[in-house]
């Protein structure tokens, strides 16, 4: 009877997923800086060590094409375990087996979410984080409250606008939700090319630094593009001086996943945080304290909370359909005329 208690137990613990069984060592989380770093941590990273007693080292990364510049160097040797980065960088890391392939077989909670989360890191990490471009805005000078993108062409707004040009994904996003507004295609970029050419000379600058939240509360600027959950914080911090807009043209998904890093020293680990970060009770809690859409259908978000994300049923019929993986295959292109026919006619 002894031996077959011995052997049951064996079985149970066999059949469980390898993630759940590991309790205790650590591992080395790469993910965005600054408020980012601050409400991640308290509200995902914190309760996963308090529960798993795992130990996770936070790596400051920088921006995305930071992080992948890092995971490039220590491809020999690598020092991180997973890595959090937006859909476009985390596909090329994908591409060049920086990362892991990875599918429900070995990360259950994988099934949970839904299609879009799925598809987006293509054979690679999941989404984790769904944000949404927005337009942001000093409500002390500028009123009534805008409404549409088109706000940001006013001519009594020149030098008063912060764009931030390709490659960065906000201007990606920009243009393709101008060319899907005129056009009905996103990636029709002929389309929106005229209507950034006559925006530009209302542009200070294409590369707002340290954000263009800051310049306007430092009243450098009057109007920037932004995402959402940044642009909520803000919001909130300044009392109501940043207006956040969700414009009637529409917007576009900014998708982050999360990707277990190829050959991490510390795997069961860093699947059993990926598992935590992906599982419902995470995502609530990220989505309710810094306005990140959900990417799990289970989490039960307050109304409130999902209120402020393009999630919210009012908003969906205004995200635009683009796909990131096919805007890797167009952004040089995009950035090439970005250049020629749009900083250029600024005369910046």
């Amino acid at each position: 009877m002894r031996r077959a208690l011995i052997a049951a137990i064996a079985s149970m613990a066999l059949a469980l997923p390898a993630a759940a069984q590991q309790v205790g060592g650590r591992m080395t989380l790469q993910a965005y800086a600054g408020i980012f770093r601050d409400n991640y941590t308290q509200v995902v990273v914190n309760p996963f060590t308090s529960a798993r007693g795992t130990q996770v080292q936070y790596h400051d990364g920088g921006t995305s094409a930071q992080m992948l510049g890092t995971l490039r160097a220590q491809k020999a040797d690598p020092q991180i375990d997973v890595t959090i980065m937006d859909v476009t960088t985390a596909a090329i890391a994908c591409a060049e087996g920086l990362v892991e392939r990875i599918d429900a077989s070995v990360l259950p909670v994988i099934g949970e979410l839904d299609q879009m989360a799925r598809d987006s890191g293509g054979a690679c990490g999941p989404a984790v984080t769904y944000d949404h471009l927005v337009m942001i805005y000093d409500t002390r000078s500028v009123t009534p409250a805008p409404t549409r993108w088109e706000a940001m062409w006013d001519p009594a707004q020149r030098g008063r606008v912060a764009l931030s040009a390709p490659p960065n994904i906000q201007g990606l996003a920009l243009t393709a939700i101008l060319a899907h507004a005129a056009s009905g295609n996103w990636r029709n970029v002929g389309a929106a090319m005229p209507r950034l050419r006559e925006l530009a000379p209302n542009v200070q600058t294409f590369d707002p630094n340290p954000d263009g939240y800051t310049l306007i509360l430092n009243d450098q600027v009057r109007f920037a593009t932004g995402w959402n959950a940044r642009a909520q914080l803000y919001r909130d911090q300044s009392q109501g001086r940043i207006g956040v807009v969700l414009p009637e043209e529409g917007t576009a998904f900014q998708v982050n996943t999360i990707n277990l890093v190829a050959g991490s020293k510390n795997r069961q680990q860093a699947l059993a945080f990926m598992a935590h970060a992906l599982s419902a009770e995470a995502q609530k809690a990220f989505t309710e304290r810094m306005y990140y859409g959900p990417t799990n259908p289970r989490a039960q978000v307050s109304a409130e909370a999902m209120g402020r994300t393009a999630l919210a049923p009012e908003f969906r019929n205004r995200v635009i359909p683009l796909d990131w993986n096919e805007m890797v295959r167009l952004r040089d292109n995009w950035n090439q005329r970005w250049r020629r026919e749009v900083i250029a006619a600024s005369g910046r």
